[in-house]
């Protein structure tokens, strides 16, 4: 899940609580090329503010149009858009050339809505994973236990019914201020990662700004330690400074996070390999977690090409392929 994906939610929650009525659009497949998987969202209130992406922006448009000419008062409403041969799409031609199936729900202004939003941020926080059903014809909607790895979206022609697997949203942790963070930031954002950069100099966090970063000033080790990684949670440490960066690993193994990464030589690496067995109290199965040096093997001089082969290797442990595979 992206971070724009809990933004969506976020925003949601908070027009419920204002007591709107509010129309929650989901992506559930597409064909051709597509600027949005399946599964992304888009919230619209009943003013008109939306926040989220189907597409480029021209279902986003012609969405809004048709909602205030007084459209998708049905609990459930599925759009087919970009499709010549489907009437009720056949005026909209995607930039992209691909179809999109959208569906759309009527979320009334109720208890419940604010109940099933609730829960449904809880998941992307990473406190629990979920499949979120709703069936097509009744606008019926529950959630129940999320059993493994799957696609994100499914649909059961013969029950009717729409299930979401929903996740924890990425998150990137960098450990320390250097060079490399700002880029490496950068990257993590348009990737669609909730980027956190903490470092106890209190003077480089306030000259630290990236947009759409959130900054810390605090030793990262102790962000860590307070429960901030989920499974869904990158942890990278860019300083080459022992005392952030060693005291981050310490922490960052004893997390459910899917990548812990430190910056470094070979030589520099194996030190710290050493350092963190004999007095860091690691296991030699904890280390093994560590991807030391960090990257891909690009050949990278630059700050920023060093972020790439930061990012690029993260990616690549997201997605389950392993290095002789690239």
């Amino acid at each position: 899940m992206q971070h724009l994906d809990r933004q969506v939610i976020e925003q949601a929650i908070t027009w419920a609580q204002k007591s709107e009525t509010l129309w929650l659009c989901t992506v559930l497949a597409t064909f051709g090329s597509s600027p949005r998987a399946p599964g992304s969202w888009m919230v619209v209130s009943q003013t008109g503010k939306f926040i989220g992406s189907l597409s480029g922006g021209c279902v986003e448009e012609d969405f809004i149009q048709r909602l205030g000419a007084g459209e998708f008062d049905q609990p459930i409403t599925v759009m087919r858009y970009g499709d010549p041969n489907d009437a009720q799409g056949a005026h909209l031609t995607l930039p992209c050339g691909g179809i999109l199936d959208v569906l759309i729900e009527r979320l009334p202004t109720e208890p419940e809505t604010l109940e099933h939003l609730t829960t449904l941020l809880a998941a992307l926080q990473g406190h629990r994973r979920v499949l979120r059903n709703v069936h097509l014809s009744s606008g019926e909607r529950y959630f129940t236990d999320e059993p493994g790895l799957g696609p994100r979206v499914t649909h059961d022609a013969e029950t009717g019914i729409v299930q979401m697997r929903l996740a924890p949203a990425r998150r990137l942790i960098i450990a320390g201020i250097s060079p490399i963070s700002a880029p490496c930031a950068a990257f993590a954002v348009t990737l669609g990662f909730e980027v956190i950069v903490c470092d106890p100099d209190e003077a480089a966090c306030e000259d630290f700004s990236v947009p759409g970063v959130a900054v810390k000033a605090l030793l990262p080790s102790v962000y860590i330690a307070a429960g901030a990684c989920h499974s869904a949670t990158a942890v990278v440490a860019l300083t080459h400074d022992p005392r952030i960066d060693d005291l981050a690993m310490i922490e960052a193994v004893r997390t459910p996070a899917f990548y812990i990464g430190v910056m470094g030589s070979r030589r520099t690496s194996a030190a710290r390999a050493e350092r963190l067995l004999r007095s860091g109290g690691l296991s030699e199965k904890e280390l093994d977690r560590l991807h030391m040096p960090i990257g891909l093997a690009l050949g990278s001089k630059t700050p920023a090409e060093i972020a790439l082969a930061v990012m690029a290797d993260i990616v690549r442990v997201q997605h389950g392929r392993a290095i002789n595979e690239l």
